[in-house]
C-alpha cells in the first residue's frame, strides 16, 4: 500500500484545504454537529491566516475558528496524545468563551462555544468513536448551560466497513486514511462532496503554496531543535565546570553529563587556567 506523505490530519494541509473550500468545511461541520446543512444561515471562518512565525512551534495547532449562525466553533486536529489533551481542549474553550463577549454586553449574550476535536489516538475507555461533553448536574444530569460543548471524534474507533449512507463516518474516514488505497475506496463510493474533498486534497498537497508552508515549518522546527540542543550543551558544560571545581573526576562527570571524557578534560584545562 502506498502511504500518503501528507494526510487529512496534516493540520496545515487541512486548514489550507478548508479555508480555500469553505463550502466543504460547512458540509463537514454540519455532519459533526448534526445540523442540517440547509439550516445553517451564516457560516464564516474567522482565522483563515497561517502566521509564518507559528510554523516552527511544535505545540502550535492550526485550528479553524468559525462562526456558525450564533455559535462559535473551533475545529482541532491532533495526531499524538501528549498526555494533557483534555486540559488543553478546556483551555482553548475557555479562551474562546472569555473573549466572546463584546465590551458593555450582558453575559446572557455570550454565544455557545463548541470545540470539535478530531484525533488519531484513543482518548476515552469506550468503544464509541464520538464523545460529547456538556456541563451537567452530577446526580440529576440537569444542564447548567448550553454554552459549553466539547466533541471528540476518535477516528481509530471508526467501523472498518464504511456505509456510504453514513455521511459522518464517511467524512471522518478521510481523516483516518493513511494510504492512497484507503482514499480510493472512499472515492469509489461516489459521494459528491467527499470526492470533491479528496480532489481538493490532492491538488493542495502538491501545490507550491503548501510545499512552501511545509518547507518553512520543517526549517523552523530544525532551527528550534538546534537551538535547544545548543542550550542543552551549554547547560551540561556548566554543570561539568562546576563539578570539576569541586574535584570530581572527569570520568564520573562524563557519565553524569553525557559529555565525552575528552570534552571534560578540555574543560578542566580551562578551569585550571
Amino acid at each position: 500500500m502506498e502511504k500518503l506523505e501528507y494526510t487529512f490530519m496534516t493540520d496545515t494541509l487541512a486548514k489550507m484545504l478548508f479555508v480555500k473550500h469553505p463550502l466543504l468545511l460547512q458540509k463537514l461541520v454540519s455532519q459533526l454537529l448534526r445540523i442540517p446543512f440547509d439550516n445553517i444561515g451564516y457560516f464564516a471562518v474567522t482565522n483563515p491566516e497561517m502566521p509564518p512565525e507559528s510554523l516552527g512551534d511544535k505545540y502550535c495547532r492550526f485550528d479553524i475558528h468559525m462562526i456558525v449562525d450564533d455559535r462559535r466553533v473551533e475545529l482541532e486536529l491532533q495526531i499524538e496524545n501528549q498526555g494533557n489533551y483534555p486540559e488543553r481542549t478546556l483551555f482553548h474553550w475557555a479562551r474562546d468563551y472569555s473573549s466572546a463577549l463584546p465590551a458593555g454586553k450582558d453575559y446572557r449574550e455570550l454565544p455557545q462555544v463548541i470545540v470539535i476535536s478530531i484525533i488519531s489516538f484513543s482518548l476515552f475507555d469506550c468503544e464509541e468513536y464520538h464523545s460529547e461533553f456538556m456541563a451537567l448536574e452530577v446526580d440529576r444530569y440537569t444542564p447548567l448551560s448550553d454554552k459549553f460543548v466539547l466533541h471528540f471524534f476518535e477516528v481509530q474507533k471508526l467501523p472498518i466497513q464504511i456505509d456510504p449512507d453514513d455521511r459522518l463516518v464517511l467524512w471522518l474516514s478521510l481523516f483516518r486514511a493513511k494510504t492512497e488505497e484507503e482514499l480510493r475506496i472512499i472515492e469509489e463510493m461516489e459521494v459528491p462532496e467527499v470526492s470533491e474533498a479528496i480532489e481538493a486534497y490532492r491538488t493542495i498537497s502538491v501545490s507550491p503554496e503548501f510545499k512552501e508552508v511545509e518547507r518553512l515549518r520543517t526549517k523552523a522546527r530544525h532551527d528550534e531543535a538546534q537551538a535547544m540542543l545548543q542550550a542543552t550543551l551549554i547547560e551540561r558544560r556548566a554543570i561539568a565546570t562546576k563539578a570539576l571545581g569541586e574535584g570530581i573526576e572527569p570520568g564520573v562527570i562524563a557519565r553524569l553529563t553525557g559529555l565525552t571524557v575528552d570534552e571534560v578534560v578540555s574543560l578542566k584545562k580551562t578551569v585550571i587556567e
